[in-house]
């Protein structure tokens, strides 16, 4: 299973997000590209332990078998999942600006240590 602690698949993910243009349309959900990236550097904020969120009731119920069922195979996540209120973005910003500090946090995995993470939907997380 890939993972984001290993250099090689940092690399491939910032591949990925310098083909990104502002001008893309959505393929996943309603976020416009700058939206999408927006979500993704808090995202990895959180990850990171630079930003907390407050645990949501639902994930308290189902986080831990919802991320058992995940972890099981390597297909993505699939379509229109919910996501936390915080991480919903809304309105317009400097998309390359976003872009860059995406990648610049993304550089951070392969010497990263949280072991005290929790996740908002999922609970308490590992590297593993």
């Amino acid at each position: 299973m890939k993972t984001i602690f290993n250099q090689n698949t940092v690399e491939e993910l910032v591949l990925r997000i310098n083909t990104l243009e502002a001008n893309d349309t959505a393929q996943w959900g309603k976020m416009n590209a700058y939206q999408m990236v927006k979500h993704c550097c808090l995202g990895e904020e959180m990850f990171l332990g630079k930003k907390n969120y407050k645990r949501l009731f639902i994930g308290r119920l189902f986080g831990s078998k919802a991320l058992k069922g995940i972890l099981k195979d390597e297909k993505p996540i699939k379509k229109n999942q919910p996501t936390h209120p915080e991480l919903k973005i809304i309105g317009t910003g400097n998309f390359e600006n976003e872009q860059r500090k995406w990648i610049d946090l993304l550089w951070e995995y392969p010497t990263f240590s949280n072991t005290n993470f929790v996740h908002p939907f999922f609970g308490k997380m590992s590297k593993e």
